[in-house]
């Protein structure tokens, strides 16, 4: 996926617990979970907006691009055609 989402960093760093942001953003935990794992198809700005409150961010801290041959952490080895 070219958009990762680091939902996880930012609550590690401000020592968040998963419930807690989920209650603050009003969202369930397993929603919070699609989001933190890339499995989400869309965000809704109002959502977005409600994280950006909640963790005193931008969007771009939340979400970033990277090429689809970029290796991320923990996906192993890129794979060319």
């Amino acid at each position: 996926m070219a958009i990762v989402v680091d939902i996880d960093v930012l609550l590690a760093k401000r020592k968040m617990p998963v419930g807690d942001f989920a209650q603050a953003i009003g969202l369930s935990p397993a929603n919070v979970s699609v989001l933190k794992n890339g499995r989400a198809k869309a965000v809704r700005f109002s959502t977005l907006d409600a994280i950006c409150q909640v963790l005193d961010c931008q969007p771009g801290d939340v979400l970033r691009w990277v090429p689809d041959d970029s290796i991320e952490p923990g996906s192993g080895p890129a794979v060319s055609p």
